[in-house]
């Protein structure tokens, strides 16, 4: 089956809410617990696009949406502003083709381009499948944080990934350009 990854747009915002809530109600990736309205998965979504955060979609042929990435602050602390943090969802019928590795290979060039230089996987319930995808594309574990959630009656582990993007740590970034300009400069 072929796919097609393309910017995420307002009018995905339903099929989004949707993907997200059979995430949230039947999965442990997301540790929210009621899903999210569709009036605040539009706020989510205007919030990174508002910042020029890379949110992709992909969709068959006949133009349904299957799932969904985006990348975001890992943290909003200036020094945080080269890292950036991946989030990726799949509709049921989307999961074990192969999909969430082209999501993810999308957002790292993505979040490459932009100058970012770290990006991190905070894999929630340390699914095994988001796990090897982000080991797949070159994603090292930096750790797991053991029994950090508690959802469906049980204890879950958060699993944390990195993959160094571009120069990584190996140059200064330029302060100017953005993601640099995401923030404003201390004084």
């Amino acid at each position: 089956m072929t796919h097609r990854l393309r910017d995420a747009h307002f009018d995905d915002l339903y099929a989004i809410t949707e993907i997200y809530r059979e995430a949230v109600e039947n999965g442990v990736s997301s540790y929210e617990l009621t899903p999210p309205s569709l009036a605040e998965m539009t706020r989510r979504f205007e919030d990174l696009t508002a910042q020029n955060y890379p949110y992709i979609v992909a969709e068959d042929h006949a133009g349904q949406l299957l799932g969904y990435a985006y990348a975001g602050a890992y943290r909003t602390r200036p020094a945080y502003r080269w890292t950036v943090e991946d989030s990726i969802y799949l509709a049921p019928q989307a999961r074990g083709m192969g999909l969430g590795k082209k999501l993810l290979s999308e957002l790292v060039q993505r979040c490459t381009s932009l100058g970012f230089r770290q990006l991190i996987a905070v894999i929630g319930g340390a699914h095994p499948a988001s796990v090897q995808v982000h080991r797949a594309l070159g994603f090292e574990l930096t750790g797991t944080m053991r029994a950090t959630g508690f959802k469906h009656g049980r204890w879950l582990d958060t699993t944390i990934m990195q993959l160094s993007l571009g120069e990584g740590s190996t140059s200064d970034p330029e302060a100017d350009s953005y993601p640099g300009t995401l923030y404003e400069k201390a004084d």
